[in-house]
């Protein structure tokens, strides 16, 4: 009984580390495609950036930003 016990975790064990490797194995190959997102996703969010800088710029909304936060800044410290 005990011998058929450990042969049964044996098993199982075996069984999962092949699985962990393959698991693994999976995902280190993947990272070489994925090598070029980050410049892609930096570009995008340059240019989302740079949209919204112009939009408040066009809008004439700096002002009224500043002013806000200058707002809200004197009413945290009583000033």
């Amino acid at each position: 009984m005990t011998k058929e016990l450990w042969l049964r975790a044996a098993v199982g064990t075996e069984r999962s580390l092949a699985t962990w490797a393959r698991t693994v194995s999976t995902r280190m190959r993947g990272r070489e495609r994925d090598a070029g997102a980050g410049f892609v996703e930096y570009a995008g969010l340059m240019i989302l950036i740079a949209g919204i800088y112009t939009l408040i710029d066009q809008l004439g909304l700096d002002g009224k930003i500043s002013e806000a936060i200058g707002n809200a800044v004197n009413d945290v410290i009583g000033a």
